[in-house]
């Protein structure tokens, strides 16, 4: 069985989404075989623990989807994730307009 069979049986939709299942492939193949991992991850330790999943399987899949690491903050949302605004991780302090600070993840 491929990856999409694995995460088409974990979700076992309801007959009624059975005609979503090509455009649940085809969003399936568009992540890295990582981030289908982790999709995967997510839904079985959401059922297990008997927490909500999407019962639609395409939303399912996106919904649990890693989300990406932003590349580019603006100061407020640096600093409060941070707790401050010395550059660290990567991040750079930046004014490229001339009118706000932001911060550029390298």
């Amino acid at each position: 069985m491929d990856s999409f069979g694995h995460i088409w049986q974990l979700l076992n939709p309801h007959p009624e989404y059975f005609g979503r299942k090509r455009a649940c492939y085809e969003i399936w193949i568009r992540y890295s075989l990582e981030e289908q991992r982790a999709i995967y991850h997510n839904i079985k330790v959401k059922l297990a623990a008997g927490k909500f999943v999407n019962y639609n399987p395409y939303f399912a899949i996106k919904e649990n989807a890693p989300r990406p690491e932003p590349t580019e903050m603006s100061f407020d949302d640096y600093y409060k994730r941070f707790g401050t605004t010395v550059e660290q991780g990567g991040w750079k302090m930046t004014n490229p307009t001339g009118n706000k600070v932001i911060y550029v993840k390298q």
